[in-house]
């Protein structure tokens, strides 16, 4: 069985902790162990435990979030911060980026925006896990997208709701079935909801890395089946 992703929440409203602690449970492969809503109590949480993943406010009440990211990198280096907050500030920002900071998700926040950060996360997580060679377009993905002349290239740039971890993931894992997989398939076996898998695999088809057919079985509606484009 793979090892939960073990996550601390640091935020000082207790109403907003219990958010994100129910959002945790409604996400696979994620597990709250703690909330510290101090920095005093997240530097003991840190400290004792050295979670995978921190889910960090900025302001708290006897210091600020941005000041524990020293704590982190000096007690537990294998931590990953993402950052939810109210603080826009440039300087917060910036500090927070040249942390190394895994995402940055501004308050208020919905349980998609959420859902999308973890999962992201998670993915790049588990590819920087696997042993050998990492493709290039994998690691073009996990530091974001190539520029030209100061530009953003459009192709490079995916729709809402496209993660290009994700999509790599996705398909990767259709290479390896020959008979094809459905949508409600493709999420049981990567852990996605059968909507997300559907969106994703729709998406490839539209880029043509993927064809889709109706298989008619002997009972019951045809199903949709989506196999990997070799041409």
């Amino acid at each position: 069985m793979t090892k939960k992703i073990e996550v601390l929440i640091i935020e000082d409203d207790r109403r907003i902790s219990d958010i994100h602690r129910r959002f945790i449970e409604k996400i696979e492969g994620f597990q709250m162990i703690g909330a510290a809503f101090t920095g005093e109590e997240a530097k003991d949480w840190i400290i004792s435990y050295k979670p995978d993943l921190i889910l960090l406010d900025v302001y708290l009440p006897d210091t600020k979030g941005t000041e524990l990211l020293k704590v982190i990198q000096e007690y537990s280096p294998e931590t990953d911060i993402i950052f939810i907050t109210a603080a826009s500030e440039s300087n917060i920002v910036k500090k927070a980026f040249r942390s190394g900071v895994a995402d940055y998700i501004l308050k208020p926040l919905t349980f998609e925006r959420f859902k999308e950060s973890l999962l992201a996360y998670k993915a790049k997580r588990d590819i920087l896990e696997e042993e050998g060679q990492v493709q290039e377009s994998i690691i073009k993905s996990l530091w974001g997208n190539s520029t030209t002349n100061g530009t953003l290239e459009k192709e490079a740039i995916p729709p809402k709701g496209i993660d290009p971890i994700t999509k790599e993931k996705v398909v990767n894992h259709i290479k390896q079935i020959k008979d094809g997989i459905t949508a409600e398939g493709l999420g049981m076996d990567i852990g996605v909801s059968r909507s997300t898998a559907r969106r994703y695999l729709e998406y490839l088809v539209s880029e043509r890395i993927v064809y889709t057919e109706l298989i008619y079985g002997s009972v019951g509606r045809p199903e949709r089946r989506y196999f990997i484009n070799q041409s």
